[in-house]
């Protein structure tokens, strides 16, 4: 990354820091698709989850012995390893459609699949077997988690939890916080140009604030010290109406393309003095399915001419001076969101950290690619900054592990709803957010953690 001269006069120069990609584990070009299922990414995540968890319960409970949901026994406490499944009566199934038999009245709310009657199952090679207790809440799990259960087999059949262990956060490379000065990553997501809710004054203004052409000399040196920016996902929306696989007429084509114009020229401005990561969203025109693979650099024209312009997966990992980042755009939260329940969007990121799985749900109602011998979504390594983007408001909090772990969650809200940006300080991780409005006072800023 090159230094930029923010202003001329006083010749403020703009921090940097060392930049490194960590995206190859969420590649699928070298992946060939050969009609296979999705039988063996469930396959991959529990012989990896599995090793992982035998050589953990020796040290959780050493005296009770290990085995498969087919050498269960009635009333023998053991404990066993598996994915679990869980019974929705209200999750939305493909062949509803075409059922003869409709009801007027829509059984579910949109935002929530849960019921009462929801219950788990545990599977692995041998079979499957129905959990029971009060110990392993189905509103807490979802479809698609590995974890160790201990517990007995009871006369029905069924298999009563007395108690369940998680893998818990992955190990953490020792964060390298020796700069004794700040330094900022600013996220944004959710932009969304060419919709109805976006405001074009408040991202110009964003822009004018990063390239350090808004404020006084003290903001300038505030900008100067901004080294990386992030768009995690949906930075443009196209009108649906359009993408019907029809050819479109001379004014359509602009229309869809207009809004990718403003964007790389709003880059443009970003990329000409700070390094820039865009991934891609539900919403841009990239591929559907998890891990979305980086906007194509044609988008681009502008932002693709400084080596600063990175286009960049979704799920996103990076380490920024040493610092891990690891991030997706939302629907890995949202989807959670649908089929179990938390406190905020920050518990949801929580617990994809404690079963060291960024998409559990995927592929079972999170669109995946159909991987053959691994999981690319598994969690090796704890990141020191967890984000999602395009969540309803911003949250920020420090999860600590059992081995002194300590992760910095952020939910980035949706720009074009909010105004919001992130700031994170690389020296101590500390976060804060900045508002940008069309009042008279355009900017503002509150300090969150």
């Amino acid at each position: 990354m090159t230094a930029m001269e923010i202003d001329t006069e006083k010749n403020i120069q703009r921090k940097h820091s060392t930049y490194q990609s960590l995206d190859k584990t969420f590649d699928i070009q070298n992946e060939i698709y050969r009609g296979q299922q999705y039988s063996q990414i469930y396959f991959a995540r529990l012989h990896t989850m599995r090793t992982l968890l035998y050589s953990l319960v020796n040290h959780w409970k050493p005296h009770v012995p290990v085995c498969t949901v087919l050498g269960l026994e009635e009333g023998k406490e053991c404990i066993i390893v598996g994915t679990l499944f869980k019974h929705m009566q209200l999750k939305p199934c493909v062949l509803d459609e075409y059922s003869k038999e409709r009801s007027a009245v829509p059984l579910v709310k949109p935002h929530n699949f849960m019921h009462p009657d929801d219950h788990l199952v545990l599977e692995d090679e041998s079979g499957r077997v129905k959990l029971g207790g009060t110990v392993l809440s189905p509103s807490t799990y979802v479809t698609g988690g590995v974890v160790a259960l201990h517990g007995k087999e009871t006369t029905a059949g069924d298999f009563l939890v007395l108690d369940v262990f998680e893998a818990g956060l992955a190990p953490q490379i020792e964060p390298q916080l020796k700069s004794r000065e700040d330094k900022y990553v600013v996220f944004i997501s959710g932009v969304s140009v060419g919709s109805s809710t976006s405001n074009p004054l408040q991202f110009q203004l964003l822009v004018d604030h990063i390239t350090g052409h808004l404020g006084d000399e003290q903001e300038q040196g505030i900008a100067a010290e901004i080294v990386h920016v992030v768009f995690a996902g949906n930075s443009v929306e196209i009108p649906l109406g359009l993408l019907n696989g029809q050819n479109l007429a001379s004014k359509d084509q602009s229309r869809v393309s207009e809004a990718v114009q403003v964007l790389d020229i709003l880059l443009s401005q970003i990329a000409a003095g700070v390094s820039v990561d865009i991934m891609p969203g539900s919403n841009d025109p990239a591929n559907f399915a998890l891990p979305q693979q980086p906007l194509n650099r044609c988008l681009f024209p502008g932002s693709r001419t400084f080596n600063t312009f990175n286009s960049c997966t979704n799920p996103h990992c990076f380490e920024l001076d040493g610092v891990r980042f690891l991030g997706t755009s939302g629907q890995n939260i949202d989807d959670l969101k649908k089929y179990s329940e938390a406190r905020d969007e920050l518990e949801f990121m929580e617990r994809t950290l404690k079963w060291r799985h960024l998409a559990p749900t995927a592929p079972n109602t999170l669109g995946c690619y159909p991987f053959t011998d691994r999981d690319p979504f598994l969690i090796e390594s704890c990141p020191h900054v967890y984000f999602v983007g395009n969540q309803d408001k911003y949250g920020t909090r420090i999860l600590e592990g059992s081995e002194g772990q300590m992760v910095r969650l952020i939910s980035i809200p949706k720009f074009c709803n909010t105004g919001l940006a992130v700031v994170l300080n690389l020296r101590n991780l500390e976060c804060h957010t900045l508002s940008f409005g069309a009042q008279p006072s355009t900017l503002k800023t509150f300090n969150d953690a």
